[in-house]
């Protein structure tokens, strides 16, 4: 983590703002009153009045229930209850009771944060050495790295949330029950988390399926520390309400959680608290965001087609390059490793702490790697058979919109085109169920071919229906009724404007609908949002190497030796806890 500016920006809207209260324990957000605009080129429909309707009993969001948002992210809901908080040093083990809330479900992405970015909402994040190109396509599902708390925050604001309280944080991470690790008590490795170099830099944000919490929650330890909510106090444990703390009142650093992709096995409990001054950012710092009581905004008017995960075949083969360490060697004090690649393979490091030159001599290709001075270190080259792709063969397969949309199969595009409520003489059109309200039958919108409701939507069991978590059966998703949805929608998020013939949201000059969400890349050729297949650590056709280099010369450690606490130890890079000693050590 390095030490960076605070980031401040202003927000300029030509909307005019009313404050929701979320409840307790996030703060006040700002939601966007519906304002009207120009009409589109196109026809609207005629609307239809709709009358008075019997209430409908609801059975509500379940444990773990799920509902795609507006940046393109998932929701989780974590029910209300308690749980174990703490383990320890400053984390005393305690229990606290917290009200039901939704989380999203991986850390934010490049993508999701380019969205809000383009909306004129958030700052760029800060391009972190060794990190990921905020604005490279090939790192558009990976966490959203090199911003500060409030640069976090302004992003959470701007989805109707909050940056997670610690405890908000800590039982989506360890379950009611206080697992130890998100996926239970078994020790980490590779396959349930990207840390202590396994793979050198950040993953795709649902990478780690195995490694889930009992939520469902990706990525709760490795790939990225997170930012939360509340100021850091070593001594908060001790006297924090047992009902839904939100933290200190005031502080000087605000509080860090999780873990990140070069973080130590011992390093990994959930539990464990860290902090780090707001105006700092890294290349292993991200977040994710809670929405306490999601509103419903108006569905945007246009969206990406999408082909669904079931009817892909799942299946991938691909001849991976060689890369093999053949040698290792001292020279000028500097410690090297060997590695013997295939030749048309592409190669790089992963990390800043070695340095690779390519070479080749009778015939064999090899890269000569050197290691950072006066340690002994284990480093990662990733060597990639650039034939291979993750995108699967989708030619044949269907492509669908959520209900309520209509599709252009030209240009993959979903257009927002409401139905009338009342089902005609042959039912309810694909993608609505016909409901019982009374003595009325109506339409109501229904899940698509994937098993998922349209965004801001769950599908309640008991209803039998898509309906938003906040309660509000009558709000006119995919129904063509303005007054309902002038009564009902919480308008649209910053960024976005109001049109009031077609009851959607498009974006102002210079914003861009929602992309992809993670899982998913845009295929050109079906011009649709297709499931990029599951990936080895290093990637598709690639492997990844693993580089030892000596210690060839010793050096005074001057960086982490004076450092006497765990938990500034570990918000250095290149220092590691010995637990046993009670010392901090270089990497």
């Amino acid at each position: 983590m390095k030490k960076v500016r605070n980031v401040i920006f202003g927000l300029s809207l030509l909307l005019v703002f009313i404050l929701s209260s979320c409840g307790t324990p996030t703060p006040e957000v700002v939601t966007i009153v519906v304002t009207a605009t120009d009409q589109p080129a196109t026809e609207a429909p005629a609307t239809e009045a709709v009358s008075t309707l019997a209430p409908v009993t609801l059975g509500g969001p379940q444990n773990g229930e799920s509902i795609k948002w507006i940046d393109g992210s998932v929701l989780v809901y974590v029910p209300a209850g308690s749980f174990t908080m703490g383990y320890g040093g400053d984390a005393p083990v305690h229990n606290v009771s917290l009200d039901g809330y939704w989380i999203q479900q991986t850390e934010v992405t490049n993508r999701m944060y380019e969205q809000c970015v383009k909306a004129g909402v958030c700052s760029s994040p800060n391009q972190e050495l060794g990190g990921p190109v905020f604005t490279n396509p090939s790192y558009a599902s990976n966490p959203v790295v090199g911003v500060t708390w409030d640069q976090a925050q302004a992003y959470c604001s701007w989805t109707q949330g909050s940056l997670p309280t610690e405890a908000q944080w800590e039982k989506a991470a360890r379950g009611s029950n206080g697992n130890t690790y998100p996926w239970g008590e078994a020790a980490p490795s590779c396959d349930l988390l990207n840390f202590a170099n396994c793979y050198g830099r950040t993953t795709n944000v649902d990478a780690y399926n195995s490694g889930k919490s009992p939520f469902g929650i990706f990525d709760m330890a490795g790939n990225v520390f997170e930012w939360v909510f509340d100021w850091y106090d070593a001594a908060y444990y001790g006297q924090s309400p047992a009902d839904n703390p939100t933290g200190p009142a005031s502080g000087q650093y605000r509080g860090v959680r999780g873990s990140s992709f070069e973080t130590v096995d011992t390093q990994a409990v959930s539990a464990i608290r860290r902090f780090n001054e707001p105006g700092d950012s890294g290349r292993d710092i991200g977040f994710r965001c809670v929405v306490q009581n999601p509103q419903p905004f108006a569905p945007y008017c246009q969206l990406t087609a999408q082909v669904p995960a079931n009817q892909v075949e799942t299946s991938n083969s691909c001849e991976l390059p060689e890369g093999v360490v053949v040698n290792q060697y001292c020279a000028n004090g500097d410690g090297y490793g060997v590695v013997q690649i295939s030749f048309g393979a592409t190669w790089e490091e992963r990390g800043t702490r070695i340095q690779c030159e390519e070479k080749i001599e009778n015939g064999i290709r090899t890269l000569v790697c050197k290691g950072p001075r006066g340690i002994e270190s284990t480093n990662e080259v990733l060597v990639c058979n650039t034939a291979c792709t993750n995108q699967p063969d989708v030619s044949g397969l269907n492509a669908f919109c959520d209900a309520g949309y209509s599709l252009d199969a030209a240009t993959g595009a979903c257009s927002y085109s409401p139905i009338l409520a009342q089902p005609a003489a042959g039912g309810c059109p694909a993608g609505y169920v016909t409901v019982q309200r009374g003595d009325q039958q109506v339409c109501a919108v229904g899940p698509g071919p994937d098993g998922s409701c349209p965004i801001g939507l769950y599908f309640d069991d008991l209803a039998g229906m898509c309906v938003p978590p906040n309660g509000e059966v009558n709000a006119p998703f995919g129904i063509d009724n303005t007054t309902l949805a002038s009564q009902t929608y919480a308008g649209c998020a910053a960024g976005y404007t109001y049109n009031d013939n077609f009851q959607c949201c498009q974006p102002s000059a210079g914003g861009v609908n929602p992309g992809c969400a993670p899982g998913y890349a845009f295929d050109a050729n079906s011009a649709a949002c297709v499931p990029v297949l599951e990936e080895s650590l290093g990637g598709t056709g690639c492997i990844t190497v693993r580089v030892n280099t000596v210690k060839c010369v010793n050096e005074e450690d001057k960086v982490c030796a004076p450092i006497d606490t765990e938990s500034r130890c570990v918000a250095n890079l290149n220092c590691k806890w010995n637990e046993k000693a009670g010392s901090c050590e270089l990497r």
